[in-house]
């Protein structure tokens, strides 16, 4: 099992740095109320080309929409990493908490990786109240999701979030034409 994974968004960088430090360079970056969103393409991974993503700390959550190559599209219309988000100035610091959400809008949520966080529980990679932080943050998300028929846009908008205008990213070259 593999200790949790962290990112850094740095808007006065105009970056994203994984665990390991690797940087992603933004596209598009807006810092809202709410928290971060950010536009970029997806580099070493062969089964997408673009991810966008939204950061929101109040609500412990980052909520992703990938752009899939072709032959590996998924039936979901969002993916949501539960999380622990702590702001440093304009930087914000996400650790995964294992636990994801599926969202197919109007049809379902799906709970994801429980298995895995079990295991990280029992290894002592979360703490007791950074796993019950997790499972009360997956409760209330999915409840929430689910009260409002599995339509993400419409749960944060009773938050008072609105997601705001998406990049329209070119596929790049060896998916145009």
């Amino acid at each position: 099992m593999h200790p949790p994974k962290t990112q850094v968004v740095d808007p006065g960088d105009r970056a994203q740095y994984d665990t390991k430090g690797t940087r992603r360079e933004i596209e598009t970056l807006r810092e809202e109320d709410w928290g971060i969103y950010l536009s970029r393409p997806v580099v070493a991974r062969p089964n997408a080309w673009w991810i966008e993503s939204w950061l929101v700390p109040d609500l412990g959550i980052c909520l992703s929409d990938w752009r899939w190559r072709p032959g590996h599209e998924r039936d979901q219309d969002i993916y949501i990493d539960i999380a622990r988000i702590t702001r440093d100035g304009r930087r914000l610091r996400m650790t995964d908490l294992y636990l994801d959400l599926v969202v197919r809008r109007g049809r379902g949520t799906e709970l994801l990786d429980a298995d895995e966080f079990v295991a990280a529980v029992a290894q002592g990679l979360l703490d007791p109240a950074t796993a019950e932080y997790a499972l009360e943050r997956s409760h209330t998300v999915l409840a929430g999701l689910a009260g409002h028929g599995h339509d993400h846009e419409a749960w944060l908008a009773g938050h008072g979030i609105a997601l705001g205008p998406r990049a329209e990213p070119a596929p790049p070259a060896d998916l145009a034409g």
